[in-house]
């Protein structure tokens, strides 16, 4: 939890409950079923919940907003990003329903209410627009743009930051950009979170046309 308060000071003190919760919910239902790695259990706020709230240092989503996590798992970006803006709307959508089970027992455990779950494949959805997509490490670039661009409404006036597809990525990068057919801003978590874990790791916006 300090990793977070090192980087982040001006929460309310419901925040911070829930923020504080997160690590003995998701050892808890790790143990039934496994939604993050052994070896990262015990580092689960640096390397799940700093690393989704990299997003939430580039991107202000505007109160109101509606966001889709894309193949979510067992709900990063979207827990962290739901905490940290408890006024926007967060659709966590996964096609395996186990990991669904645990998102929604941790939103129960730590009181987290502006979130929603689906058990669907995102290709699915239909009659559903957001104001932004966000996903981390879920499938090439090229697959989530595609996914993602159907589902995005136009961009909004009064938008922070550009209606589209915000997703965490490592490594290199520059096959997979090229491979998408999209131009997107790239962003290096390191340069945000100077920590060893997030060297090669990087944010990516593809702003909706």
């Amino acid at each position: 939890m300090d990793i977070i308060l090192k980087y982040f000071t001006d929460f309310t003190s419901e925040q911070l409950e829930q923020f504080k919760a997160l690590e003995p919910l998701y050892k808890e239902w790790n143990e039934k079923i496994n939604v993050v790695s052994r070896k990262d259990i015990d580092q689960i706020y640096l390397h799940h919940v700093l690393h989704s709230l990299s997003i939430a240092a580039v991107a202000n989503f505007p109160a109101g907003s509606e966001v889709i996590d894309i193949g979510c798992g067992g709900g990063f970006p979207g827990v962290p990003l739901a905490i940290f803006f408890p006024e926007v709307r967060f659709h966590m959508v996964d096609s395996i329903a186990k990991k669904l089970k645990v998102v929604s027992a941790v939103c129960e455990g730590a009181g987290i209410k502006n979130i929603t779950t689906q058990h669907t494949r995102v290709e699915d959805i239909k009659n559903k627009k957001f104001d932004y997509s966000v996903s981390r490490a879920v499938a090439p670039l090229k697959d989530l743009w595609r996914w993602s661009e159907p589902l995005l409404k136009k961009q909004s006036n009064t938008s922070a930051i550009k209606n589209g597809l915000i997703c965490l990525k490592g490594g290199d990068l520059h096959q997979e950009i090229s491979e998408s057919n999209t131009r997107p801003k790239m962003m290096s978590v390191y340069d945000i979170f100077p920590e060893a874990h997030f060297i090669e790791k990087f944010i990516l916006h593809v702003a909706k046309k």
